[in-house]
């Protein structure tokens, strides 16, 4: 298993085949369309399959546009039967066209198989949850929306602030409380503070950790959606952060959680305290009042009910409350947990609002999971990558053959990043700190970032990553995990060396990044691997000219010697432009030199060389 277990038991073989039973045997669906993400006025494939010992002879789509309300049925034929060795058994697959649907158009639908031989009014069950009746049945909507990725947020570079960490402001000193878990006095003053700091960086885009009124230093309990907590600052003072923010063309992303909230929450003690409450609804009850749905069974934490109704319609009027107030978008907490059926709703509503807001989702899931949200949401927090970065430069568990054979195919299999948000990462608050992941090794932080800022999705850095912070503890101890040990103060008052330099390689980074188009919309070429002397190189090309990332991740010193790409743009021989490593143009062979340990972002100087 991962030194991270970010996955969790999905990296255990067993595991692994116990869910994919799960999504196999019965009658699933799972969102599987074609297009995941239709376009105005184009057919719709819908695709189910059934497995087991249960017989089924008919499949059908039940399903009602909006907004003219009509209602029809889809019948499915059956479209081949599979072998699954897992199972020891036939899968058959079915398959329908919905109709086409403009844009702007809902369709809400279900799907079910009949049983075979069950006669009239026949046996019917529903997927995914195999319930036996349609109110009961697990909900599909489809939202066509001509739209896609916002063209910004494609360019984006994220800095994450865990807001009772980052900054006290105000001439305050850091509280000193008695554990981690504790308040350490961050707050929206603060950030208003560092403003300078961020864009300085080369950042224009800032996500806020939970900063609604809640019992706890992280947040992600609220106790009122539409109230700052007092320890962090006032409405007031959010409105004053994000029109300082806009001033400088920073956006302002909000952490927004809708499958859960605090036991404090009003609408839950109101619950709690009338069966026939009119919030008694908002939640699923196994036994009230003392028995009901929880996230990861904690008590504290109760899981909203978020099918069609009144929770529903109140988180999606918050949604909408605070992007007129001014945010630019949400990353979407633990966005697996809510139906799909739920975000297509939350995505149409926060677009009529502001068409360019950014959704993405924390979806810690396989990679076919995470897709399924395409339509649903700009696009996912990019875990995958994560790992492969992690385990390659971190952990070194990862030889560079066995990251690129992964970095290839999870480029292959997702949409392009115009049509689905793959946002990067190495590091964040659930995860033990880059630095403390690499043994302390800067070196191996450094490579880590160079590979996830030549790389298209948006990246992320979290607060402190670039001024080396780390952590005393691993996260997981004795199989509990101390999340806090990855969310100590920012330590603004460095002057380590080490740490300063570090600052300075990723305000180089950044500027290059949003030099290079090349990196959002070029193609992505090997030049050079060789595992055994641990070097790697590959391109970012397009008409509008090109780069080359290398990599030593070797003990010892590398000249690495690739045929960079045709159409050289300026008239300048590429140089090393993110740490000056000598690099040497003879004829059609490029040499790149690299000491142990290091790496280069090669290109020919444009206009803003001199800027980075």
């Amino acid at each position: 298993m991962s030194d991270d277990q970010t996955f969790g038991n999905l990296l255990d073989l067993d595991q692994r085949l116990l869910r994919h039973r799960a999504n196999l045997v019965g009658v699933k669906h799972l969102d599987r369309l074609d297009p995941a993400d239709p376009r105005p006025g184009a057919p719709i494939d819908i695709f189910l399959t059934t497995s087991g010992p249960t017989p089924f002879d008919l499949a059908q789509a039940w399903y009602q546009t909006e907004p003219d309300g009509s209602a029809a049925t889809l019948p499915l034929y059956r479209d081949g039967a599979a072998w699954d060795t897992v199972e020891w058994g036939y899968v058959q697959r079915w398959r329908g066209v919905l109709p086409p649907q403009p844009a702007g158009g809902l369709l809400r639908y279900q799907v079910a198989a009949h049983v075979t031989g069950s006669g009239a009014p026949g046996r019917w069950i529903y997927a995914d949850n195999q319930a036996a009746t349609a109110p009961a049945a697990t909900e599909f909507a489809i939202w066509v929306d001509a739209g896609g990725v916002p063209e910004w947020a494609r360019a984006a570079v994220v800095y994450h602030v865990f807001l009772d960490r980052f900054n006290p402001g105000a001439g305050r000193a850091w509280l000193k409380p008695d554990n981690l878990s504790g308040f350490f006095g961050g707050t929206l003053r603060g950030v208003i503070e560092k403003l300078d700091y961020l864009r300085d960086l080369g950042c224009d885009t800032l996500w806020l950790s939970p900063l609604f009124q809640t019992p706890s230093h992280h947040g992600y309990d609220a106790v009122d959606v539409y109230t700052v907590e007092p320890r962090l600052g006032t409405n007031a003072e959010l409105h004053e952060l994000i029109a300082s923010a806009h001033t400088r063309g920073l956006r302002v992303l909000l952490d927004f959680v809708c499958n859960h909230w605090s036991s404090r929450h009003a609408s839950f003690q109101a619950a709690l305290a009338d069966e026939h409450s009119p919030y008694h609804d908002w939640y699923t009850w196994k036994h009230w009042p003392d028995d009901y749905e929880t996230y990861f069974g904690v008590r504290e934490l109760p899981q909203l009910n978020l099918r069609r109704g009144p929770a529903r319609d109140y988180l999606l009027e918050a949604a909408r409350y605070w992007l007129r107030q001014g945010v630019d978008g949400y990353r979407l907490d633990y966005a697996q947990g809510p139906s799909h059926d739920f975000w297509t709703d939350f995505y149409r509503a926060c677009r009529q609002v502001k068409p360019d807001a950014w959704l993405f989702g924390e979806i810690i899931n396989t990679a076919q999971i995470q897709a399924s949200y395409a339509g649903r949401l700009d696009g996912a927090l990019d875990f995958l990558l994560n790992r492969a970065l992690r385990e390659t430069f971190a952990f070194r568990k990862w030889d560079l053959e066995q990251f690129e054979a992964c970095l290839s195919a999870h480029e292959a299999f997702f949409p392009p990043p115009a049509g689905f948000s793959r946002p990067s990462f190495i590091d964040n608050h659930d995860m033990n700190r880059i630095r403390f992941a690499a043994g302390g090794d800067l070196a191996r932080v450094r490579l880590a970032a160079l590979a996830m800022f030549s790389l298209a999705g948006p990246p992320i850095l979290y607060y402190g990553t670039e001024t080396g912070l780390s952590q005393e503890r691993p996260i997981h101890q004795n199989d509990f995990g101390i999340f806090e040990e990855a969310r100590l103060p920012m330590n603004w008052e460095t002057t380590d060396p080490g740490e300063t330099a570090l600052r300075a390689y990723f305000r180089r980074l950044i500027a290059l990044r949003r030099a290079a188009p090349v990196v959002l919309d070029g193609t992505r070429r090997v030049l050079r691997l060789d595992a055994a002397q641990g070097v790697y190189a590959y391109a970012r090309e397009s008409e509008a000219g090109w780069l080359i990332a290398a990599f030593n991740v070797s003990a010892e010193p590398r000249a690495l010697r690739v045929t960079p790409p045709a159409g050289r743009p300026a008239a300048a021989p590429p140089a090393d432009l993110l740490n000056g490593h000598p690099v040497r143009l003879s004829g059609a062979t490029l040499e790149i030199n690299l000491p142990a340990g290091e790496g280069a972002w090669v290109a020919a100087p444009g206009p803003s060389a001199a800027a980075v």
